[in-house]
């Protein structure tokens, strides 16, 4: 089996993630949105995804494809291809619907998908949140709520603990 045989069916192209989000609003239920490059998933994001699932019905994740997640990262990332860390994210059961973005903004997926509300991760502040991105926000009335960030857990220092691991041997 390879990767590409995985099936995924939280991954959605930006239309159907449109239309899900649309049959949710129907239905009466909230969307969370949030983004992110997710590279080497850990304890961090977990508990932060977890934690944002709880501000709705429906969480959806907005990951950077491979060329922003190098332009936003540098040149040996990602570790993991977007399509594997789409599988892992899909993997967790308070994930709704995933979708890939390769823009350096998420602008226009904000304005399409038009959440209830956007979480990001307490090392964000509403200063620090793109205006493009923001005005988007605003624009769609989505609140926007900053989670509690877990210090000492990031990809940065994960592979920094691997290389330092890697050393040893």
């Amino acid at each position: 089996m390879t990767m590409t045989d995985l099936p995924n069916p939280r991954l959605l192209s930006l239309r159907d993630a449109v239309a899900r989000r649309d049959k949710l609003r129907t239905e009466g239920k909230q969307v969370v949105l949030t983004n992110g490059c997710f590279d080497l998933l850990h304890t961090g994001h977990v508990y932060f995804l977890s934690e944002a699932a709880k501000l709705g019905t429906a969480l959806f994740i907005a990951l950077n494809g491979d060329a922003s997640v190098q332009a936003l990262k540098g040149s040996t990332r990602p570790v993991q291809n977007a399509t594997e860390r789409a599988y892992l994210l899909g993997q967790l059961n308070f994930v709704d619907t995933l979708i890939t973005f390769g823009t350096p903004r998420l602008t226009a997926e904000i304005k399409a998908l038009k959440p209830d509300v956007y979480a990001k991760a307490g090392d964000y502040t509403l200063e620090t949140l793109n205006l493009e991105e923001r005005s988007a926000l605003e624009a769609a009335g989505a609140q926007i709520r900053f989670l509690p960030y877990l210090e000492g857990y990031s990809t940065t220092s994960l592979i920094a603990k691997i290389n330092a691991a890697a050393q040893t041997f």
